[in-house]
């Protein structure tokens, strides 16, 4: 028999009704979500590049690498931290090195384009008692600084507390004989002239047998043989820090010696530079000379 003739409007299937709309509100949801994680991701990993430093190229590392191989900056791979930024250990994704990673906030320093060549000018120095400067990277706020990673940490955690490893005369002695032998060469041996600026028992590093680098050129800065420092900002850690240069703010390889001397004292006393007492605080060097002026 034929069909009858449908009586009253057509039905409209449930899957144009409910399915369609749902699936469409899905797909609109999962493409903001992905825009907004696309966003967040490229804010995340977003660095500052300019055109001068594209010469600069082979000494830039990107930061997404150097996140990954600290583990996202996680605590557990930090090895250190002080006035001037937090250290942490790491292994590059690609070549599997191991690397110290210091942030350094810069807050939009003044002279930036001439702060990074002389970074890549320290990443040229080779010594045996220097820590090598590898590359750098730069965000919005803040600055990478990637070293190679010395196994034994500072020198600073073997000469104060209760040290699992205490170092005798012998290792001592080796590893003033090494930092002495970087800061010469520093200003002395090399193409233009170092000024570290900031020489301390925690920017001596031991490597695998002990053996002291000079490393952390954060506060560095150079000149040409021949001519007189430029620098007049007082910079360095108090203890260290030479007379003159608190009196005028200039750095010289001068300054570098007197910050060795106090560190040479540090290491043969085990003591530290500055030690604070409730009633006063004992300044190292001068205590060694009141020492020496009553024998």
């Amino acid at each position: 028999l034929p069909k009858l003739p449908r009586v009253g409007p057509k039905k409209i299937s449930r899957l144009l009704t409910i399915g369609l709309p749902l699936i469409s509100v899905i797909v609109i949801l999962a493409a903001v979500s992905g825009v907004v994680y696309f966003m967040r991701r490229k804010r995340k990993f977003a660095e500052v590049f300019e055109d001068w430093e594209l010469e600069y190229g082979p000494h830039r590392f990107k930061f997404k690498d150097l996140y990954v191989a600290t583990k996202g900056f996680k605590d557990k791979e930090l090895l250190g931290s002080g006035g001037f930024g937090k250290v942490y250990r790491g292994v590059l994704p690609t070549s599997k090195l191991e690397v110290a990673v210091k942030r350094v906030s810069h807050e939009s320093r003044q002279g930036m384009k001439e702060f990074i060549a002389e970074i890549v000018s320290i990443g040229r120095l080779r010594h045996r008692n220097l820590v090598q400067l590898l590359g750098y990277c730069r965000r919005k706020d803040e600055l990478l600084l990637v070293y190679d990673y010395m196994p034994n940490g500072s020198l600073d955690k073997y000469l104060y507390g209760q040290p699992k490893l205490t170092l005798n005369w012998r290792q001592r002695f080796r590893v003033i004989k090494g930092v002495a032998s970087g800061l010469f060469y520093l200003h002395e041996e090399w193409e233009q002239v170092v000024i570290h600026r900031d020489v301390k028992a925690s920017n001596v590093l031991l490597d695998g047998e002990l053996n002291g680098r000079l490393g952390d050129f954060g506060l560095a800065r150079l000149y040409d043989h021949g001519t007189e420092p430029q620098t007049t900002h007082i910079m360095g850690t108090l203890g260290y820090l030479a007379p003159e240069h608190t009196r005028t703010g200039r750095a010289t390889p001068r300054t570098d010696v007197f910050a060795f001397g106090a560190f040479m004292l540090e290491v043969a006393c085990g003591r530290r530079p500055i030690l604070q007492s409730p009633t006063d605080n004992v300044i190292l060097v001068d205590w060694v000379y009141s020492c020496w002026c009553k024998a």
